[in-house]
């Protein structure tokens, strides 16, 4: 498929931006001829950071704004009076059909709601869910929803749950995944109430493969490949395992240095080591996306560096290549 693929980039979000944003942004043109980069930003601070590299001039365009929306800002108000912010505009691009996707690593709370309100929902998808992938034992599982939703409804999850099968499938290559909902235990009658509601309507489910509940405790395991749940209860598991990495992987390296036989062992099983914590650590899959809208948007870690970005554009490519949107669209069509 030779079709290009644009996105619009916020070169002011997140807490290394604009410098790391542009350098992601390049380094994803080395990697895919396809692609083709809108910078949004401050222009003059983009470009300066733009002028470091040698890259095509033809597959990146900077357009400047004059605002940046910040972290603290309440984002129902941020979106709707910086109307000439880096995200807004970004997302607009999109909106407009100007862009296929957009990537940001700025305020969260600003991408979820310029997401719905801008980019805007597929008709028929009642709430569009944050779908970060996570690792675990076996690869790597779709957490949905990890923060757009805090008060969800059994049919927000039942939409959730078909739609991460269709991105499991087609954009990380995993054939029938297998979809499980967040409970307390195994039994089918244990759960609260949007559990219990829910259940029934993904054990029916024709389209999925729904095997039944899943444990905290298991979710590491890989057990399930698309893990479903409403926000709060995502944002919690998601928030848990960063911090337990980080606390992993700081306690290993103080045992470690602990004396100078264990000193000797690191040195030795430090290439090994590097790798496999590496391969655990949440953000080595790029961005989250806010599955169910008219457009893809990816939402990165507010402290991406280069790499993180430039998966992140990757993502957007696999996406438009797949063609989910319209594999979402057939199916809500189906359902209606």
């Amino acid at each position: 498929m030779s079709e290009k693929v644009i996105v619009a980039v916020d070169a002011m979000g997140g807490d290394n931006a604009p410098q790391e944003i542009v350098k992601g942004a390049v380094e994803s043109l080395q990697k895919n001829s396809k692609i083709y980069i809108k910078l949004v930003g401050k222009e003059a601070s983009v470009q300066a950071e733009l002028a470091k590299y040698d890259y095509d001039r033809e597959r990146i365009e900077v357009i400047n704004t004059s605002e940046i929306i910040e972290t603290g800002e309440p984002p129902v108000e941020a979106i709707r009076k910086k109307k000439d912010s880096s995200l807004v505009v970004a997302m607009r691009l999109v909106k407009e059909g100007k862009a296929d996707a957009v990537v940001s690593a700025g305020s969260s709370g600003a991408i979820l709601v310029g997401g719905q309100t801008i980019v805007g929902r597929i008709k028929g998808i009642e709430r569009a869910p944050l779908a970060p992938l996570i690792p675990t034992a076996k690869g790597q599982s779709l957490l949905i929803d990890a923060g757009a939703n805090m008060d969800a409804k059994a049919s927000y999850l039942f939409q959730f749950a078909k739609m991460g099968s269709i991105y499991m499938e087609n954009v990380v290559g995993i054939k029938n995944p297998k979809v499980a909902i967040v409970n307390v235990g195994a039994e089918e009658e244990k759960g609260n109430a949007l559990v219990k509601e829910t259940y029934p309507l993904l054990k029916a489910c024709k389209d999925i493969h729904f095997i039944g509940s899943i444990e905290a405790r298991d979710i590491p395991k890989g057990d399930a490949d698309v893990i479903v749940c409403d926000a709060f209860v995502g944002n919690a598991i998601l928030k848990l395992y960063e911090g337990l990495g980080e606390v992993f992987l700081a306690k290993v390296k103080e045992g470690l240095m602990t004396s100078l036989r264990s000193k000797i062992g690191a040195l030795l099983i430090k290439p090994a080591l590097k790798q496999t914590m590496k391969s655990f650590m949440s953000n080595e899959y790029g961005g989250a996306p806010l599955l169910g809208l008219n457009g893809l948007v990816v939402k990165t870690h507010g402290n991406s560096k280069s790499g993180d970005i430039c998966k992140s554009i990757g993502q957007c490519l696999a996406f438009r290549e797949q063609k989910i949107n319209d594999k979402i669209k057939e199916k809500i069509k189906n359902e209606a």
